[in-house]
């Protein structure tokens, strides 16, 4: 099955106000440099006296005090929790310290809640919120690259289990989503890397121009260059609202959005969550996903290998671990959209279009053994 948007350039200026199209479950996004300090960014228009930061032990001394002294002037108490960082918290017992915190401290149905941190820390927010009381209001405030592009936007929330990734969650819009530029300032290289993973996904399965506008600028991005990053981030939120806009709960187009994940959640599930980031996993997928789509005869050799080289480029892994291709498959049938038992592969069927197909243990099996070391 071909499912391919059609999604026209942007022509925005430098502080973006994108809108994502959901009804009255609609939201803004809000992407520029200096608008954790911008009262008229900040405030979401929830009535309420209570709100709770939600963050992590690593943003909380950076970003923190900053959102709190902003959202004071909308409510009357701004309290903050900064859990454990790393991807191998995204679990049970960590949502629950959100959960103890809300109820321990007497936050009501009406409070909203603030999710300071990348994937990791927005994943979780969203899915407290979305579970304390049967639905609080929350805002999403991305401080990683690949949150800004990618998880911040669209609503899934989710933790991790021991099986698979991201297996137990909910579809649960935030109030707005504030991508501040300048906090990607503080992110390591490896997690700017990371995020460009995300930020690539989009040029093979929505725009291929995008695509050749991120080789020229791939090395700007990397150096965190304001302009080039400020378009990655526009470009990149404006392809995810249209196809969320489009299908909200992943029941055809937004499964694109899924290249290059459902070999790199096995990656992650098979080392132990937290050994590879996220990007960098996906990273690698994107290169065995475009190797399978070579061997399905769907594009030539020359297209991924194209976007191989742009992956190298930006600093991520090419290779996967040799688990074995037994158990990435095994893995893989965990993935959500496998249909009894059959892994279904996000594949490109042109540059800048992609679709969901089915393929065989052997051929996949080939490609993951052609991509491990």
């Amino acid at each position: 099955m071909t499912i391919s948007p059609q999604i026209p350039p942007s022509r925005l200026a430098p502080t973006t106000q994108l809108s994502i199209d959901l009804g009255d479950r609609g939201y803004q996004i809000q992407i520029g440099c200096g608008l954790l300090d911008r009262e008229d960014c900040v405030a979401c228009g929830a009535k309420s006296s209570q709100a709770l930061i939600v963050t992590n032990t690593t943003v909380a001394p950076l970003y923190a005090e900053r959102l709190q002294r902003v959202l004071a002037a909308h409510h009357s108490r701004v309290d903050t929790i900064a859990l454990p960082d790393g991807e191998v918290h995204k679990d049970w017992d960590t949502l629950n310290l959100i959960f103890d915190r809300l109820l321990g401290d007497g936050f009501d149905r009406k409070t909203v809640i603030y999710a300071l941190g990348g994937g990791v820390i927005g994943d979780m927010t969203g899915f407290a919120a979305a579970c304390y009381m049967r639905g609080v209001a929350y805002v999403q405030v991305p401080t990683t690259l690949l949150a800004q592009v990618d998880s911040s936007v669209g609503g899934k929330t989710a933790i991790n289990h021991p099986a698979g990734k991201n297996m137990i969650g909910a579809f649960y819009q935030p109030l707005r989503v504030i991508a501040d530029l300048d906090t990607l300032d503080t992110l390591p290289d490896r997690e700017i890397s990371a995020g460009l993973a995300e930020v690539i996904k989009y040029g093979p399965i929505a725009d291929d121009d995008f695509l050749g506008w991120i080789e020229q600028h791939i090395d700007a991005l990397r150096a965190r260059d304001k302009s080039a990053l400020a378009h990655a981030v526009r470009r990149s939120c404006e392809i995810k609202a249209w196809v969320v806009g489009q299908d909200e709960r992943e029941s055809g187009l937004r499964a694109i959005l899924n290249f290059g994940h459902t070999f790199g959640h096995a990656i992650e599930a098979g080392l132990g969550f937290g050994t590879w980031l996220h990007g960098e996993a996906v990273g690698c997928g994107m290169v065995m996903a475009a190797d399978l789509s070579v061997r399905c005869g769907l594009i030539d050799g020359a297209y991924a290998a194209r976007i191989a080289r742009l992956i190298e480029r930006a600093g991520l892994p090419i290779r996967g671990p040799r688990l074995g291709a037994s158990r990435y498959l095994d893995l893989m049938r965990i993935d959500k959209k496998s249909e009894s038992g059959q892994i279904r592969f996000v594949l490109i069927d042109a540059p800048g279009r992609a679709g969901v197909h089915p393929a065989d243990d052997a051929l996949v099996a080939e490609v993951i053994d052609a991509h491990s070391v």
